[in-house]
C-alpha cells in the first residue's frame, strides 16, 4: 500500500510544481513572436481600463440631462432578497450592453472585466447576464405562464413598468414634439430561432417561413426619433394591430404637441384606420395599396394634361376617390415618374417542346414607350401637391432608421421566451438610441450620424483610470484616425452643456434637459436652413427634413 501511495503522491507533487511555475510565469513577460518581430507581453491584473475609452463625456451628458438618474430613481423594481443587485447596477450593465452594441444578453459577460465603465455611471459593478434576465423578469413578468392567483400581482407589476417606460420615452423626445413634426408609423420583422412566445410564422420578406416577431414602431421624423415601440406576435403585422397605441400616443398628446401629419404605407391606407384620424381630427397621409379600383384612378388619370411637377423627377396630379369600403370620398394625390433604368421583365414561354421556360426581355426592346412608376396617396390634409410629393420621397427615410436600430442596435435580438421581455427590451433599446442621437446631434449637428459611424468616433478609445491624491483621472488613447475631428465634437458638446448651465444654473435637472433639448434643435434648424434649396423642399409649418 505504501509502495502505490508514493507514484501517486509524486504525480500531486508534479501536478503543483507545474501550476506553481505557470503562474509564476504568467507573472512574467511572455515572449511573444509576431511578424513585427519579437514582443514582452505582461497580463495587467490589477490595472483599471475601458474599451469604451469616451463614455465619461456621454455620462457628463447624462449627468447634466439626469437622464439616467430620473430613469433609475423611477423604476418600478423592489427586491426583497438582501442578495439581490441594485437597481441601477441593473439598470447600468443594461445602458452599458445597449451602448455597446450587444445583442444577446450572453454578450453581457464581454463587459464583466470593465472596472472603469462602471464607476463613470456610479454603479458598484456590471451584473452577470443571468441577473439582468432575472431583473427584467421581474419588471415584466410573463402572463402566459402563471396561476389564476399570480396574473392580477404580474398584471399590476406589468402596468407600473408600461408607465416607466412611457414616462422615459416620453421625457427623451417632448422638446421635439413643440415643433412641425410627421409621425411615421410603420412595422418591422424580428427574425426568431426558437420557440419563444408569440413566434408566428406570417409575413417575412427576408426568410419566408420563419418565425417571427412584429415591432410596431412610431418615429419622429425630421429628427429620427423613436416616439414608442411595441413587440407582438408575427401575425399581427396588419394596421389594425398599430391602431390602438397610436390612437393612445395621439390621445396623451397636447393640442399643440400633435403631429402635423400621421404617415404611413398601404398597410394604413385602409377606412377603418382614415376614419378613426378623421374623427380626431389628426390629419393624414397614407399610399394605397393598387387595387382594382384604385388601378381604374390611374387608367383615368394618365392622359390628363394637368400633371405638375413636384421635383425629385415626380409629377402629380389630384382628384376624389370612394373605393369599396369606404364611408366617403377622399382626396388623393397620384404621383408618377418615369422610370428610366434599365429593366428586364421576366416571362414564361408555353409550347409543346418547352412549356414554362424562363425567358427575359429587355424593357428597351419593347414596343416604343414609356415606363411609369405609379403611386396613389390618400390623405385629408390641405398641403398641396409640391408639398405632397416632397412628403412622399422623405418618408424613406424611417427605412434608414428601422434599418439602424435592427442591425446595428438591439432590435434584431434580446429575445427571450417570453413577449413581455421582449417588448420591454425593444422599448429600453429605443430610449437608449435617444438618448445617444441626441448626444450624437450636440456633437455634430450638421448631420446625423448612424451607430456603425458614431459609436468609432464619440464611445471608442481605451481610457485608463488612476487615483491620485483623492483624485480620479482618465487618460483617453483615441485609436481613430479622425482625432481632431473627435476633439472638435467633444468641444462642441461641453460648449452646450455649458451654455445650458450658464443659462438655468439654478434650475433642476429636467429643466436643463429641456433646456438642452431646445439648444441641439435650434442647431438642427439653423444648418438645415442654410443648406437646404428653396423653396420646393421648405414644407411651411414642418421642421426642415433630416440631412444624412
Amino acid at each position: 500500500m505504501g509502495e502505490g501511495g508514493f507514484p501517486q503522491r509524486a504525480v500531486v507533487s508534479a501536478v503543483q510544481a507545474a501550476l506553481a511555475e505557470q503562474s509564476a510565469a504568467g507573472e512574467q513577460e511572455l515572449r511573444v513572436s509576431t511578424p513585427g518581430g519579437r514582443f514582452h507581453v505582461r497580463w495587467d491584473e490589477n490595472g483599471s481600463a475601458t474599451a469604451l475609452g469616451q463614455l465619461a463625456f456621454f455620462a457628463e451628458f447624462l449627468e447634466v440631462s439626469g437622464l439616467f438618474e430620473r430613469w433609475v430613481d423611477s423604476c418600478p423594481m423592489s427586491y426583497t432578497s438582501p442578495n439581490a443587485p441594485e437597481v441601477r447596477d441593473v439598470l447600468g450593465t443594461w445602458l452599458l450592453a445597449i451602448l455597446d452594441g450587444q445583442r444577446r444578453y450572453a454578450h453581457v459577460t464581454g463587459l464583466r472585466g470593465d472596472a472603469v465603465a462602471p464607476e463613470i455611471l456610479g454603479m458598484t459593478g456590471i451584473i452577470s447576464d443571468e441577473s439582468l434576465r432575472r431583473a427584467l423578469a421581474h419588471l415584466a413578468p410573463t402572463l402566459t405562464r402563471c396561476s389564476e392567483q399570480e396574473r392580477p400581482d404580474r398584471e399590476a407589476r406589468l402596468a407600473r413598468t408600461s408607465a416607466w417606460m412611457d414616462a422615459a420615452l416620453a421625457q427623451s423626445v417632448r422638446e421635439a414634439l413643440s415643433t412641425g413634426w410627421i409621425l411615421d408609423t410603420d412595422t418591422t420583422i424580428k427574425l426568431l430561432y426558437g420557440h419563444q412566445d408569440g413566434a408566428e410564422i406570417s409575413y417575412n420578406p427576408t426568410k419566408p417561413g420563419r418565425p417571427s416577431h412584429v415591432i410596431h414602431t412610431y418615429w419622429i421624423a425630421n429628427v429620427r426619433l423613436v416616439l414608442d415601440a411595441e413587440v407582438q406576435n408575427g401575425k399581427a403585422h396588419a394596421a389594425r394591430h398599430s391602431l390602438p397605441r397610436l390612437i393612445d400616443i395621439l390621445k396623451s398628446l397636447p393640442l399643440e404637441q400633435r403631429p402635423r401629419l400621421v404617415r404611413g404605407d398601404v398597410a394604413f391606407g385602409v377606412d377603418p384606420v382614415m376614419t378613426e384620424l378623421e374623427e380626431s381630427g389628426q390629419a393624414y397621409l397614407f399610399k394605397l395599396r393598387q387595387s382594382a379600383g384604385v388601378k381604374r384612378l390611374i387608367e383615368r388619370l394618365w392622359g390628363r394634361s394637368d400633371w405638375q411637377d413636384v421635383g425629385g423627377g415626380y409629377h402629380a396630379v389630384e382628384a376624389r376617390l370612394t373605393l369599396s369600403g369606404w364611408h366617403h370620398g377622399r382626396r388623393v394625390v397620384v404621383v408618377r415618374r418615369a422610370v428610366k433604368q434599365s429593366l428586364v421583365v421576366e416571362k414564361k414561354k408555353r409550347g409543346k417542346r418547352e412549356p414554362g421556360q424562363q425567358l427575359l426581355q429587355f424593357a428597351d426592346s419593347l414596343e416604343a414607350g414609356k415606363l411609369w412608376e405609379y403611386a396613389v396617396l390618400v390623405t385629408n390634409s390641405d398641403y398641396d401637391r409640391q408639398a405632397i410629393g416632397q412628403l412622399y420621397r422623405d418618408r424613406a427615410d424611417c427605412e434608414n432608421g428601422f434599418d439602424e436600430l435592427k442591425n446595428q442596435w438591439g432590435w434584431g435580438g434580446y429575445t427571450t421566451q417570453d413577449l413581455e421581455r421582449c417588448n420591454l427590451s425593444a422599448r429600453a433599446v429605443a430610449l437608449i438610441y435617444n438618448w445617444w442621437s441626441w448626444y450624437v446631434r450636440l456633437a455634430h449637428p450638421k448631420t446625423r450620424l448612424e451607430a456603425i459611424t458614431s459609436r468609432p468616433l464619440l464611445l471608442a478609445g481605451v481610457a485608463r483610470l488612476t487615483e491620485h491624491a483623492g483624485q480620479s483621472r482618465l487618460l483617453v488613447t483615441l485609436t481613430h484616425a479622425a482625432s481632431d475631428q473627435i476633439k472638435t465634437m467633444i468641444a462642441n458638446v461641453r460648449k452646450g452643456l455649458d451654455t445650458v448651465l450658464a443659462i438655468v444654473p439654478q434650475l433642476t435637472k429636467t429643466a436643463r434637459w429641456k433646456a438642452l433639448m431646445h439648444y441641439i434643435i435650434d442647431k438642427i434648424i439653423a444648418i438645415r436652413k442654410q443648406n437646404q434649396p428653396p423653396p420646393a423642399s421648405m414644407i411651411p409649418g414642418l421642421l426642415p427634413a433630416p440631412q444624412g
